[in-house]
C-alpha cells in the first residue's frame, strides 16, 4: 500500500513553499525520510543484469564496474544490496527528485522544442565527479536523501496529470536506478508519453539495448576524452563511455552528447580535437554537441567560471573538424544556444538559455531551404 500520495493542490503547494513553479523554475518536491536500519528483501524489488556467485556473493553487470558484492554489503553505487545470495535495489519506488524541466534543459534540442518534462531521479550515482551539480543527491546514498513513495504508474500519472508530454531519468545517473527507470519507460510509452534519458554513459551494452527501446532520445556526458581525467575528476572511465555512444548510435535513438568545460582540468584544445574526430568517426556530423559552461560546484568550488572565449575556441575546433549541430550551454543569450540550419545558415530555432522564441523546423525539415534536420519532431 503506498501512502502519502501528492494531490495536485498538494504538489502545487509544495512547489510555492519552496518559491518555485510551472510558469518559471520548475517543480520539485521531496517527501518523506526513509530511514532503514535493516533491509527485508520482501519489502524490496530484485535487481535485474547480476549472476550468482559462491559464498553467497553476487557480481553486478548493470554498469562497467561489475562489482563483486558479499552478503549484507552494497555495490558502488550504493543502490543495491546483498541479501542472501540475491541483490535487490533499495531506491525502487523511492524518487527523491520529482521536477517539471523544458525540455532545453536536459539539453535535448532536437526534441520536441519548448515541451515540458517530468524528471524523475534517486539516490547516488555509480560516479563521483568533483563537479557535480547535484552532488546533494548524486552523492549520497537512500538513506541520506529525502525520498517520495511512488509506484511506476503514479509517476506515469503525475506526468499526465501535469500535461507534460514526455518523462525524463536525470539529475542523478539513471543507470542506478535502472530497474525503477525501466518500468516507468515501458508504461510511459504505452500511454503514449515520449521518453529520454541523460546519462553518464556507463551502462553495459545488454541493459542498454533492453532499455534503448522505450526511448526516443539520449543525452550522454561525455566528460572529457582523457582516460586521466575521468580517473582522476570523475573515479571512471572512458572507454564505457565511447561503448555507449557507439551502441546508442547504432540503435538508432536519438543522441546528444554534453561536454562540460572545466578549466585546467578538461578543456585543452587538442583533446576536444580528438573528441571531435572521434564524434565525426564514429558517431557522426549530425549528432549535436553542447559544450557547456562550467560553475564552481561541490569539490571544485575554487576553479573559476568556463571562460566564454574557451567555449567559442571549442566551438571553432567542432565545426572545423565538420561537426554540424554545435551548441554553447550555461550561457545565457549566447548566439550558439540556437539551432542554425547547416545548408543555409538562417536561424532555425531561436533559443535564449532553455526558453524557446522561435522554431522554424517544419516537419524535420529546414522551413528555408528543405534541409533535413536530425532529431524527433513533430
Amino acid at each position: 500500500m503506498v501512502e502519502n500520495v501528492l494531490s495536485r493542490r498538494q504538489f502545487l503547494k509544495t512547489g510555492c513553499r519552496l518559491g518555485i513553479g510551472l510558469g518559471g523554475l520548475p517543480f520539485i518536491f521531496t517527501h518523506n525520510s526513509f530511514a532503514a536500519s535493516k533491509y527485508k528483501a520482501e519489502e524490496l524489488h530484485e535487481a535485474k543484469y547480476y549472476g550468482q556467485l559462491d559464498g553467497n556473493k553476487v557480481q553486478c553487470q548493470m554498469c562497467f564496474r561489475k562489482c563483486i558484492v558479499s552478503e549484507g554489503q552494497k555495490g558502488f553505487c550504493r543502490n543495491k544490496i546483498n541479501i542472501n545470495g540475491k541483490y535487490y535495489s533499495l531506491v525502487y519506488g523511492k524518487p527523491c527528485s520529482l521536477q517539471i524541466d523544458p525540455i532545453e534543459k536536459e539539453p535535448s534540442f532536437h526534441t520536441l522544442p519548448s515541451i515540458s518534462i517530468f524528471c524523475t531521479a534517486t539516490a547516488s550515482c555509480n560516479n563521483r565527479c568533483k563537479f557535480c551539480h547535484n552532488w546533494h543527491i548524486s552523492q549520497k546514498s537512500v538513506e541520506e536523501t529525502t525520498n517520495y513513495e511512488l509506484t511506476p504508474q503514479q509517476v506515469v500519472d503525475k506526468a499526465k496529470e501535469y500535461n507534460c508530454e514526455a518523462m525524463s531519468f536525470t539529475y542523478s545517473e539513471p543507470t542506478v536506478f535502472y530497474e525503477y527507470m525501466f518500468d516507468i519507460a515501458k508504461l510511459a510509452k504505452e500511454s503514449g508519453l515520449r521518453v529520454l534519458y541523460h546519462t553518464n554513459g556507463s551502462i553495459n551494452p545488454e541493459p542498454l539495448f533492453a532499455l534503448i527501446k522505450y526511448m526516443d532520445a539520449v543525452t550522454v556526458d561525455l566528460k572529457g576524452f582523457t582516460e586521466k581525467f575521468y580517473r582522476e575528476v570523475s573515479s571512471s572511465k572512458l572507454e564505457p563511455v565511447l561503448k555507449t555512444l557507439k551502441n546508442i548510435k547504432k540503435a538508432g535513438v536519438h543522441l546528444e552528447i554534453v561536454n562540460l568545460v572545466i578549466p585546467t582540468l578538461n578543456d585543452d584544445m587538442d583533446d576536444i580535437r580528438r573528441m571531435c574526430v572521434w564524434i565525426r568517426e564514429n558517431i557522426g556530423v549530425d549528432t549535436p554537441l553542447h559544450f557547456n559552461r562550467f560553475s564552481p560546484a561541490y569539490k571544485l568550488t575554487k576553479l573559476p567560471h568556463t571562460p566564454i572565449k574557451t567555449l567559442e575556441q571549442a566551438r571553432k575546433i567542432a565545426v572545423k573538424e565538420g561537426l554540424k549541430y554545435i551548441y554553447i550551454g550555461n550561457a545565457p543569450g549566447h548566439k550558439y544556444n540556437s539551432t542554425f540550419c547547416p545548408k543555409c545558415d538562417k536561424r532555425l530555432i531561436h533559443r535564449t538559455h532553455f526558453a524557446v522564441l522561435e522554431n522554424n523546423v517544419k516537419e524535420g525539415r529546414c522551413k528555408f531551404c528543405g534541409e533535413e534536420i536530425p532529431g524527433v519532431w513533430r
